[in-house]
């Protein structure tokens, strides 16, 4: 699906934003400040009812207001054939309100699945440089998108590790009990782990596609799944070796909670070898691959939100990004400093692109992209 309208009220020094007719790319431009990040923050709450700048919501909210609003209709089986209204208020106290169709709904994941998401920003280099969680965080998002199933399994498992560790940590373990959120953590952790391995294994030559095409230099790059324990055994056997070490410790040692994704190039981490623009193009081509499988199998085409595309990158590179984006027919929300930091990269056809320059919170259409 694609967003033809967007209506901001609130959301930073976004008081009240309403835009019309909005195109397959959507360029928004203006000094460093002005509020265009702010647009593409408000979509990431249209789309996931949360801000991909931290979970803070009070800092999202614009100051001195209780409540922030993003509101859009996206193309698709909506009403006589109008499109499907979104809509997501955040208030200070926390509680978030969340309408699809008109109706309210409770789980976020009845949201999401109506606007997927993928977000280039600065936080994407957490993908080489940040801590395993970021990863997990990113191929879980994948394996959302891809397997219906995996959603409740992951949350089977989340309930059964807790319980799990805060039985170790009792201090008198019921042999008993133990036995029993082992038995379920078995069953809920095995599943996980083989819907992440039947995910990564089809974003792999998807991704050695794009990196090709982004950075072909990188030829000797390589993308490892760690699935949490030893390979070479089941999750039960792995569970059993480390049950002496699991209760001395007070928690599980092994699992799907330990899973990775390990970038290496010439057998080394890429992080501790490629230049900061290397980088970039490695999580562009991780973004873009996962973007690219979502696409082809969720209900829709993957929305992109992607701010400050030029940095770190040289034109040609930027150029290359953009390349892939306009082949993916996938609708794109970029920011940008200067109107000419995408105009000039993007390829030929602007037929569907819109432009809109942001000063001081205001958003307004820059006329024709040119040609």
């Amino acid at each position: 699906m694609s967003l033809t309208r967007l209506q901001i009220n609130r959301v930073r020094n976004l008081r009240q934003v309403e835009l019309q007719d909005l195109q397959q790319v959507n360029v928004f431009y203006g000094r460093n400040g002005s509020g265009k990040t702010s647009v593409l923050e408000a979509i990431h709450l249209l789309g996931m009812a949360r801000s991909f700048r931290g979970n803070s919501v009070k800092s999202l909210i614009t100051h001195g207001e209780s409540s922030c609003v993003a509101f859009g209709v996206a193309d698709g089986p909506g009403r006589n054939g109008a499109g499907v209204p979104l809509g997501v208020q955040r208030k200070l106290s926390g509680e978030a309100l969340i309408k699809v169709g008109g109706a309210p709904v409770r789980s976020i994941a009845q949201l999401v699945e109506h606007l997927p998401l993928q977000v280039i920003n600065a936080d994407t280099f957490d993908l080489l440089t940040g801590p395993p969680g970021s990863r997990r965080q990113y191929l879980d998002w994948g394996v959302f998108h891809v397997e219906h199933r995996f959603l409740e399994q992951w949350q089977r498992f989340q309930r059964c590790i807790k319980q799990r560790n805060k039985l170790l940590r009792h201090g008198k373990i019921r042999d008993k009990e133990l036995a029993v959120w082992t038995r379920d953590l078995v069953s809920s952790g095995t599943a996980v782990g083989d819907y992440r391995k039947a995910y990564f294994e089809l974003l792999l030559p998807r991704f050695k596609e794009i990196a090709a095409r982004l950075a072909p230099s990188l030829e000797d790059l390589e993308l490892r799944y760690q699935q949490g324990w030893d390979r070479h055994s089941g999750y039960e056997a792995a569970l059993q070796a480390s049950m002496t070490s699991d209760i001395e410790k007070g928690y599980t040692h092994v699992g799907p909670q330990r899973a990775d994704i390990r970038v290496m190039i010439d057998g080394r981490l890429a992080a501790e070898t490629l230049s900061r623009g290397q980088q970039k193009l490695v999580v562009c081509s991780l973004k873009l691959a996962q973007g690219q499988l979502m696409s082809e199998r969720a209900r829709g085409n993957c929305t992109y939100l992607v701010d400050d595309l030029p940095s770190e990158l040289d034109q040609e590179h930027s150029r290359k990004v953009c390349e892939l984006l306009a082949s993916m027919e996938a609708q794109v929300f970029i920011s940008c400093v200067d109107q000419q930091d995408i105009d000039s990269v993007w390829p030929e056809d602007r037929s569907q692109m819109a432009m809109f320059h942001v000063e001081h919170g205001v958003v307004k259409p820059a006329g024709p992209a040119s040609t």
